[in-house]
């Protein structure tokens, strides 16, 4: 069990007289919990250097006072910082173990990262010029720039390690390996550029003791209504950023706080209804054990014609979320259902191939995508016609139902690795019927010894020519019952029918860019 380490210095706010604690001998700031004095320490005295604005109250199940284990040592969390960028904003916790050694607890893409802050090694690239995607050299290792933000701080708390910047902007770039690693380059403090290292970590292994209750019910008290209509709107979880509103589909953005003049677009189009509902639970094993999973968000997306390609296929992806796992995606595509959860690290790639957790993967799919509808709430700041250029790979050998995804946008890159899953397994664990769900595209083995190989290839385009010629009223009307008769399918449908032309396959293995932030 955690306990709490001896309080080793007291002093007086030298602005408002209130007690200022200090778990560590070694840390030389701290935010005064009744005026927001931001105070250092000077001798045996505490010195005020400015006033910390007050925090954005973005319902974190974390606080000051939290106490956990990470690898057998116990530590508390008794420092926060607050950051604020274009995309949104992340939280900082600063841990103290017992055996005085600081970390911080950041968030990433819906889950956390556990990170250690070190001396900036001497190959470590200049922070200029870096941009999302590019593979840089640090610390004697290859890392891939996962995204490149710039960030203000927007708020401090409690006590931490040295004095929080109060003014300007400042590079925060994240870095990833192919050994699951997180690293963090800054330029916060200009006289000593920042580094830290760390792993992803699920808050439950971390057996965090004194959260704030009910942190994950509905926020009420957050007062959101929608900009564009005036309904009033219900946020479920904590780390919503974006939300669409019931009544008029509005995209509403509640990422830089709640108040008078909530950001939103309105979406120009009509999308399918989830065939999963929205709030419907169900149980599955994501890689992990059996666990009650919650469909939070629905997005169709779509792929984006090169030159010479007006064919375009479309998919749908589930957000689904979990207490103590955190998020993952369920995607429905034209080859079946899979699931995929964002990972910490960066896969290592060689051309078309890709390697990650000891599987290898070919690359399948290459192409630019966007989002065309979405319904629910969603952990990253939704935009319109989301864009990314998605590169999907598939498990080889023995590992050929493991699925890896890899999408950039012009600030993010972000990795997901899942599995293909059974529309059965799907049907059943949401208490749907078998047949509410299309069956699994299962290939065809296909062995004609003697036979020539070109009759073989002209024999399959002379049956995909007459399937495609057959694509009339009557499959019309079945994709209409499936999806809806304002769906994409039915009205790729309808435009082939006309045309005489249909595309097959395609789609995306998910998980969406979250633009999440950085780490310190």
């Amino acid at each position: 069990m955690a306990t709490s380490p001896q309080r080793a210095y007291r002093a007086a706010c030298p602005n408002c007289g209130a007690p200022v604690d200090f778990a560590s001998a070694a840390s030389t700031s701290a935010v005064c919990s009744f005026c927001r004095s931001t105070l250092v320490r000077d001798g045996e005295a505490l010195r005020r250097i400015g006033t910390s604005a007050e925090l954005f109250d973005d319902h974190s199940p974390l606080q000051l006072g939290v106490r956990g284990t990470r690898q057998g040592m116990a530590f508390t969390l008794v420092g926060r910082l607050q950051y604020g960028y274009e995309a949104g904003t992340w939280n900082e916790w600063h841990a103290l173990f017992d055996n005085g050694r600081s970390a911080w607890l950041s968030e990433d893409n819906g889950a956390y990262v556990i990170a250690f802050d070190a001396a900036r090694p001497g190959d470590a690239p200049a922070l200029d010029g870096l941009r999302a995607g590019q593979r840089v050299l640090a610390d004697g290792r290859a890392w891939d720039v996962a995204s490149v933000v710039r960030a203000r701080l927007i708020a401090a708390q409690g006590e931490l390690p040295a004095p929080p910047r109060l003014q300007g902007e400042f590079t925060v770039v994240d870095l990833r390996n192919s050994a699951g690693e997180v690293a963090t380059l800054d330029d916060i403090d200009a006289q000593r550029p920042g580094w830290s290292v760390g792993r992803s970590v699920l808050l439950a292994e971390l057996a965090l003791q004194g959260l704030k209750e009910a942190s994950e019910k509905t926020l009420g008290a957050r007062g959101v209504e929608c900009p564009s209509c005036g309904t009033a709107l219900d946020v479920k979880l904590a780390t919503t950023q974006s939300l669409v509103c019931t009544n008029c589909a509005a995209v509403v953005d509640i990422s830089q706080g709640v108040g008078a003049d909530l950001a939103f677009y309105k979406q120009n189009n009509v999308g399918a209804e989830p065939r999963l509902p929205l709030g419907r639970s169900g149980p599955l094993a994501l890689g992990g054990p059996l666990l009650h999973w919650q469909v939070v968000g629905y997005l169709e997306r779509c792929d984006i014609p090169g030159p010479g390609d007006d064919e375009t296929s479309f998919w749908r992806e589930y957000l689904l979320y979990n207490t103590t796992a955190g998020f993952a995606f369920l995607v429905d595509t034209d080859d079946g259902w899979s699931w995929v959860r964002p990972i910490t690290g960066a896969p290592a790639v060689r051309g078309q191939t890709a390697r990650w957790d000891g599987v290898d993967y070919r690359q399948r799919w290459a192409y630019a995508a966007k989002v065309t509808w979405v319904q629910g709430e969603f952990y990253w700041r939704v935009q319109r016609d989301e864009r990314a250029q998605v590169a999907d790979y598939e498990g080889t050998g023995a590992a050929a139902t493991r699925r890896l995804s890899r999408e950039q946008t012009t600030a993010e890159v972000t990795w997901s690795a899942g599995e293909t899953l059974p529309a059965a397994t799907v049907a059943d664990a949401f208490g749907l019927a078998r047949s509410a769900l299309p069956g699994d595209v299962v290939p065809t083995a296909f062995k004609a010894t003697g036979v020539p190989k070109a009759l073989i290839i002209f024999l399959v385009v002379m049956v995909a020519v007459i399937v495609l010629s057959q694509c009339g009223d009557d499959q019309c009307t079945d994709i209409k019952n499936t999806f809806g008769a304002a769906s994409a399918e039915y009205q790729q449908c309808a435009r082939n029918r006309a045309s005489g032309g249909a595309r097959i396959g395609g789609g995306s293995y998910g998980g969406w860019s979250s633009g999440g932030g950085g780490h310190k």
